[in-house]
């Protein structure tokens, strides 16, 4: 069952984004707090976005699709950008993440929005392989960079 994320689901939620950030190996950068999710998600008008996956209605959490539009001046509207897919590891199998990934589909084309993105890290082959068989795409074209830390203050700076 995947269904639009509710303020309920925000512990769960961020436990999600915990567990995704050590397996990718970054644990120590996540600093996410049920308050900011919260607040995020369901303030009086929110920028971003959370669906849920459950094996069965009122089940557990078992995974969630967090996202936020995107613009393309190229197709002259806006997409998804989904920021965080995950999925369970016991869950994994069930369909779950191919639901999530339905459900944003369904989203975009309901609104008009013309496509969906995200980033994948290089290293992780079982993601790269599921996305491959739901006809996604590669980017490899494009490099993706981030500005961040002291970076970001010293531009500010100027």
């Amino acid at each position: 069952m995947i269904r639009r994320a509710t303020p309920e689901d925000v512990p769960a939620l961020v436990g999600l984004v915990y567990d995704l950030a050590e397996y990718e190996k970054s644990r120590h950068e996540c600093a996410l707090t049920d308050e900011q999710l919260h607040t995020s998600l369901f303030c009086p008008d929110p920028k971003v976005f959370a669906h849920v996956a459950q094996h069965d209605s009122g089940g557990e959490v078992l995974g969630c699709a967090i996202w936020f539009l995107n613009y393309s001046t190229w197709t002259g509207t806006h997409g998804i950008y989904l920021e965080d897919l995950y999925v369970k590891p016991e869950a994994r199998g069930l369909g779950l993440g191919k639901a999530l990934l339905a459900e944003l589909a369904r989203e975009a084309v309901a609104n008009g929005y013309r496509r969906v993105d995200w980033s994948v890290l290089n290293w992780n082959t079982p993601s790269i392989e599921f996305y491959d068989a739901l006809g996604a795409t590669p980017q490899n074209e494009w490099t993706g960079y981030r500005l961040t830390g002291e970076a970001l203050d010293r531009l500010a700076a100027r």
